[in-house]
């Protein structure tokens, strides 16, 4: 049995693989951009990485297989996905020798049109599947990222790939899925949460999706559960096709600028960014950055959140990780990096120039301090506890619903402070003076006030980007 390396991106809910084929070579199944920890996971165990496998043309992330390519090795893809860059078009059946293993394409149309899972078998003895979207731990990948036509043919033919293409394979079969569930918004609903791999047999009987009694059971239950998706999952599947620019082993660094030209790039139209924690933003920030703390899932809320094309510019603390920020960027296709605030907050204070602040309200604070609490968090979070009187409206959404909460004092929060404060800088950057944000979320006030958090039904809403999420993320 060959071995299996997962390496997650916990941002966003994925994996990849890197898989040692016993005789010095090495196969990478869906690489993401930052490709050099491939590189170095492959030098670490003595292996070559000869071949990398695309199951489809991702909305969610920029592809490494490129970044790969530049350096020998062959890409595996979907000849349905038209791709422009070299690589060899596998369709349903074809197989490639790697060195007494083979790797056979399978057909598995849902997720996405073009979209193949990949069989790893030695001879006739299947070792391994890498699913893709096609199968999640409990749950499956979204069908609606195409268009509103698409969605419900392309969840039929999902149930029937995944029904005669997969299940039929044995029982013990190890099932290694791309994107996650949980922490994902590729996954149709929160399924198997952390777990990261499954086996045939155990989605054959405990899937809630698959479950269902037919077919038309099926395709009501998987487009109940989509909700909204980032932005930014419009464009990245046409990046991906054309493929994206190369960097090679090292991303470019981020560049120091001064005061005045962190003034010039704002007032032509650059988006500031401020990186830094919550209590640092709110004690003190460039009037109109947005707050968008540095974490793992900071690319997400940048790709929903800031036009695409934009220059950036940074605000940053001197021990924050600026390789991570610059691989977080690229990873979704932002490439217009700008720089960073040379020398952070303190150059700008040395100069008397604006701040701006909102004020930060414990736990136990919360009661006396506000006449309108919004929650930020995604609808299906707020539906499974939330503060009673709050009402909900997606950090996705607040841009689009800011004219509604001019009037009055708000207070915003989420699941620990850091969607809320963007959420804040959102509005202050529309007019609003009247802001607050909760630092905790809702089991903190809880705690502090010996209250019980209200539950409700999470209603369907709307699929698209913006509206509604089923993924159940951290701040």
């Amino acid at each position: 049995m060959p071995t299996v390396i997962s390496i997650p991106d916990e941002g966003l809910g994925n994996s990849s693989y890197l898989v040692d084929l016993d005789d010095g070579r090495a196969l990478v199944v869906d690489p993401r951009r930052d490709a050099g920890i491939y590189a170095a996971a492959a030098e670490g165990r003595g292996l070559d990485i000869t071949h990398c496998a695309e199951t489809h043309l991702h909305a969610d992330f920029v592809t490494g297989s490129m970044e790969l390519a530049s350096n020998g090795v062959i890409v595996l893809a979907s000849a349905a996905g038209a791709l422009e860059f070299s690589h060899r078009g596998m369709g349903d059946g074809d197989e490639v020798d790697l060195g007494g293993l083979t790797l056979r394409a399978v057909a598995t149309p849902g997720h996405s049109p073009e979209h193949i899972a990949y069989l790893l078998a030695d001879g006739a003895t299947p070792l391994a599947l890498f699913s893709g979207g096609s199968l999640l731990p409990g749950s499956a990948a979204r069908t609606d990222l195409i268009a509103p036509d698409e969605t419900e043919p392309l969840a039929r033919d999902l149930y029937r790939s995944v029904q005669e293409r997969l299940f039929v394979l044995p029982d013990d079969l190890p099932v290694y899925p791309t994107h996650g569930t949980g922490a994902t918004f590729c996954a149709a609903a929160p399924g198997g949460q952390n777990q990261k791999s499954t086996t045939i047999g155990r989605e054959k009987s405990a899937n809630p999706l698959f479950s269902a009694a037919d077919e038309n059971s099926f395709v009501k239950a998987l487009l109940t559960g989509f909700g909204t998706y980032p932005s930014y999952f419009l464009r990245l599947r046409e990046v991906n096709r054309r493929g994206p620019r190369v960097y090679g082993i090292n991303d470019p660094p981020l560049k120091g600028l001064a005061v005045a030209e962190v003034q010039r790039l704002s007032d032509e139209g650059a988006q500031l960014i401020d990186v830094r924690p919550i209590s640092d933003f709110a004690a003190g920030h460039i009037p109109g950055a947005l707050s968008n703390t540095l974490r793992p899932v900071f690319a997400t809320w940048l790709g929903w959140l800031v036009p695409e094309g934009l220059p950036l510019v940074f605000v940053l603390n001197d021990d924050q990780d600026r390789a991570d920020l610059v691989r977080q960027c690229l990873k979704v296709g932002y490439e217009k990096i700008a720089g960073e605030l040379d020398g952070g907050m303190a150059s700008w204070r040395d100069l008397l120039l604006p701040e701006s602040c909102i004020n930060l309200v414990k736990p136990d604070e919360l009661a006396t301090s506000c006449s309108d609490l919004v929650d930020v968090r995604q609808a299906s979070e707020f539906a499974g506890g939330h503060i009673p009187g709050a009402r909900n409206i997606e950090l996705g959404s607040v841009s689009n619903q800011a004219g509604g909460m001019l009037s009055s004092p708000v207070t915003l929060m989420c699941g620990h402070g850091e969607r809320s404060m963007t959420a804040a800088a959102v509005l202050e950057r529309g007019g609003h003076q009247q802001l607050s944000v909760l630092n905790g979320g809702p089991e903190d006030w809880r705690r502090a006030s010996g209250g019980s958090l209200d539950v409700c039904e999470l209603q369907p809403q709307s699929r698209s980007p913006g509206t509604r999420a089923d993924s159940e993320r951290t701040s």
